[in-house]
């Protein structure tokens, strides 16, 4: 049956929680700490992992790779990275999974917090909007522009290295910063010029018809994912090879998303509150295309970019080497960081 775009005001109900993952400043509801969840498996070793609405258990679930787990799987939800990430830090958690800004963040403040993993998809869900009608063309004209952005993430980082590839900086424009849903009721209102944001909001604005894309992440952000883990989960011999099981999993479902992105968006869209069209499309522009990849030199200089460029901005405390929060133990057999991401044929 053909499914007719949904209007923005429902459009609007997204749940903030999954749209974090992009997201190193907490919002608001951020500053909560993980609910209680279920648990999979059997076994005397406990992996306690860290999630999102939407994220690793969903999909590892529809995949069917936790139906034979040797270990137990604990699972705790939380709104987004930064508190996920001060659960492992506090040892609360082993692993869980962010995206590229929270782990320079928690590097930042010294937390005790280690990068096992990585996966590598498409940028292009990382975008700067502009309102369907504006006059605005390309980067250079935000110039002396509003410009709508959650400090600290991902998109923040996106927007200064994209206004620096255009021969600009952040004081060439009027920034504004708001969290996402604050910032899509500016952008939709015409309080702001642009808007600064990552996927599923991109695909919600574009679904909805209410703006384009001016710029985006190709060839400007990394594109990287991490799983980040308890350097005392690691230096434990049964968690650490749960962990190497667990990563391997995540790798086998990330192959079912890409090979079943409806049936993959059907079950976001159940599991958020995510509206079908919007998780389809999120899932081919974005989340279907994420590949495991190797955390090696080229993404740890690549996060070490965009350590020193927040601290250059002073919104990490000190600067510091990304490479001391590095494991490479579970790089064996994985392509290289900066490997192409895989992606759908138009109209797919």
């Amino acid at each position: 049956m053909k499914r007719r775009p949904l209007p923005l005001a429902l459009l609007l109900l997204i749940p903030l929680s999954l749209l974090a993952s992009g997201c190193s400043g907490a919002s608001p509801a951020a500053s909560s700490g993980g609910s209680g969840g279920g648990t999979d498996g059997k076994g005397s070793v406990v992996l306690n992992v860290g999630d999102q609405k939407g994220g690793a258990e969903a999909v590892l679930r529809a995949a069917g790779e936790l139906d034979d787990l040797d270990y137990r799987i604990r699972w705790s939800t939380f709104t987004s990275g930064p508190p996920l990430l001060e659960a492992v830090n506090a040892k609360a958690v082993d692993i869980g999974s962010v995206g590229n800004t929270p782990p320079v963040f928690a590097a930042g403040a010294d937390s005790k917090v280690t990068v096992v993993a990585a996966t590598h998809g498409d940028t292009s869900g990382e975008t700067v909007l502009v309102p369907e009608d504006s006059k605005l063309k390309r980067t250079e004209d935000l110039k002396g522009r509003s410009v709508a952005v959650a400090q600290g993430s991902s998109a923040h980082y996106q927007l200064v290295a994209s206004l620096r590839k255009a021969g600009l900086e952040l004081g060439d424009v009027k920034v504004t910063y708001l969290q996402p849903a604050d910032a899509l009721a500016a952008f939709t209102g015409g309080k702001v010029d642009a808007w600064a944001v990552w996927d599923p909001y991109t695909s919600q604005v574009l679904t909805a018809k209410q703006g384009r894309v001016l710029t985006d992440g190709r060839g400007v952000v990394n594109g990287l994912n991490f799983q980040v883990a308890a350097p005392g989960a690691l230096a434990d011999k049964g968690k650490s090879a749960a962990i190497g099981d667990y990563l391997k999993r995540l790798r086998r479902a990330e192959n079912w998303v890409y090979e079943h992105p409806e049936e993959w968006a059907e079950v976001w869209a159940k599991d958020t509150g995510l509206p079908y069209e919007v998780a389809l499309a999120a899932v081919k522009r974005t989340y279907g295309t994420r590949m495991s990849v190797a955390v090696d030199k080229e993404a740890v200089a690549s996060e070490q970019e965009i350590a020193d460029t927040f601290a250059e901005l002073k919104l990490v405390p000190r600067r510091f080497d990304f490479a001391d929060y590095v494991d490479t133990r579970f790089n064996k057999g994985l392509p290289p960081s900066t490997t192409e991401g895989r992606g759908y044929e138009e109209g797919s």
